[in-house]
């Protein structure tokens, strides 16, 4: 996981659209960048409603939310259709971003140990630079754990 106080590393990814979004673009907001391990999940899905819903009072507090997985372009848009989702999506299904914010882990699920996203949370500043850390993500409050902190 990057350090609080450290610069965001930059990057630049297609979302659900195919629009290319890049943490330039985000000059003068905040940023909650939310890693998660795959579209249509329970606790993804949980996670991207919940921001969604919230969305309208995110946005009052001059943030953004930017959720980012190795999912494909079109399955983050049948995701963001399914459920009516807010939010943008960006698809790295070369994994640059998740490698560039180290959050493509070792996990261990029944007993398997194999690679994959632990779900993780930046809070980056109006300037670039992550104010907030947290990869003991519990999907069901992130977003108004997030809220909270704006």
């Amino acid at each position: 996981m990057l350090e609080v106080g450290s610069k965001a590393p930059d990057f630049e990814l297609p979302d659900q659209d195919g629009t290319m979004h890049s943490l330039r673009d985000y000059r003068g907001k905040k940023v909650i960048l939310y890693f998660y391990p795959k579209d249509n999940t329970p606790g993804c899905t949980k996670q991207a409603c919940g921001f969604s819903e919230r969305y309208p009072q995110i946005q009052k507090k001059g943030a953004v939310v930017l959720g980012v997985s190795k999912d494909s372009v079109a399955s983050h848009k049948r995701f963001e259709e399914k459920h009516g989702l807010k939010i943008t999506l960006l698809s790295d299904t070369e994994r640059k971003v998740i490698e560039a914010y180290d959050v493509w882990k070792e996990k261990k699920n029944y007993g398997k140990i194999s690679m994959g996203v632990v779900r993780t949370t930046y809070l980056i500043d109006e300037e670039g630079m992550i104010i907030q850390a947290n990869d003991k993500v519990k999907a069901a409050d992130d977003p108004e754990h997030m809220l909270g902190e704006l």
